[in-house]
């Protein structure tokens, strides 16, 4: 239940407008995966990124344009490029490749390796020390990962490719928030996704040829959905998510997604009747405990008292 008091304690200490923020957030961006999977049996994962990201643009000039946003300032650029290739781009073309190959709750809670990822970087770029704790929860979340993986291994190799490319989506994304929060100490968060969203999808061009090839051939359902996942959990998720991290740590929005991929189990069951096998369920719960572990803190001593 560690990960569980530590979101409680987040949700408490936020305030109502980046709470709000995060909730949006968290109910699209689960809904993703399961429209990623749906629509994954029609594009190629390239082509779907790139619908996707085309989408998404789409709106955030428009909204870009309509509120006079103006361009962002020379020094959030780094971030935007960082985060628009990493997280915009390789976190999608990786994620929907993945999710090719594994269930839409295993691949959401693999990808929820994704704040241990972003601890890890800010002990290292931002000085914030490695804690004990840290290295604690990684073990236990990559022994989560491996079970995952061991349980996937009966549908063949390509079932533990998807585990590691969901993998490489946690990295990519846990990478990708560390890039985007200096940006938004410089930048809105209309500009900082805007952009970023643009930067992700001139670095998916290379698949314009995979999606002008697949789209006619697609049923209108599946392009509905790479239309919904760019509208909704990118345009506006990805909105919603530097408003509130920008009001807060990369940390504490990275545990916000502890709820995730029970989201994702839940959506996957009731629209494509998938229910993850009970030892990648188990495997999955070491991913999501190994991160709580990680976000622990130390205990005080009774006789320190509260300061």
């Amino acid at each position: 239940m560690t990960e569980m008091s530590e979101l409680f304690s987040i949700v408490c200490g936020m305030d109502s407008k980046a709470l709000a923020a995060a909730g949006i957030t968290v109910v699209l961006w689960a809904s993703a995966f399961v429209s990623i999977r749906s629509a994954g049996a029609e594009y190629s994962p390239g082509a779907l990124a790139l619908g996707r990201l085309l989408a998404g643009s789409a709106v955030l000039v428009i909204i870009w344009l309509v509120r006079g946003g103006g361009l962002p300032p020379r020094a959030a650029w780094p971030g935007i490029l960082g985060s628009g290739v990493l997280w915009f781009g390789l976190y999608m073309v990786a994620l929907n490749w993945g999710e090719q190959l594994v269930d839409a709750g295993t691949a959401a809670m693999v990808v929820n390796i994704g704040p241990i990822v972003i601890a890890l970087l800010g002990g290292w770029l931002l000085k914030e020390g490695f804690p004990r704790a840290l290295f604690a929860g990684l073990a236990v979340s990559f022994a989560g990962a491996a079970v995952v993986g061991l349980s996937m291994s009966e549908g063949g190799g390509s079932s533990v490719a998807g585990v590691l490319l969901c993998l490489l989506a946690a990295v990519s994304y846990g990478v990708g928030v560390v890039f985007q929060k200096p940006a938004l100490r410089h930048a809105s968060a209309l500009q900082v996704t805007t952009f970023g969203c643009v930067v992700g999808t001139v670095a998916c061009l290379p698949f314009a040829g995979q999606l002008i090839e697949e789209a006619p051939a697609a049923s209108l359902g599946a392009t509905l959905n790479v239309v919904y996942l760019g509208v909704f959990p990118t345009a506006l998720a990805f909105t919603t998510w530097a408003y509130a991290l920008a009001r807060t740590t990369s940390g504490k929005m990275g545990a916000t997604t502890y709820l995730t991929p029970a989201l994702v189990v839940l959506m996957s069951w009731a629209v494509l009747g998938e229910v993850p096998g009970w030892l990648t369920l188990l495997g999955g719960l070491l991913c999501l405990v190994g991160v709580g572990v990680s976000r622990s803190r130390p205990r005080r001593l009774s006789g320190q008292g509260v300061r």
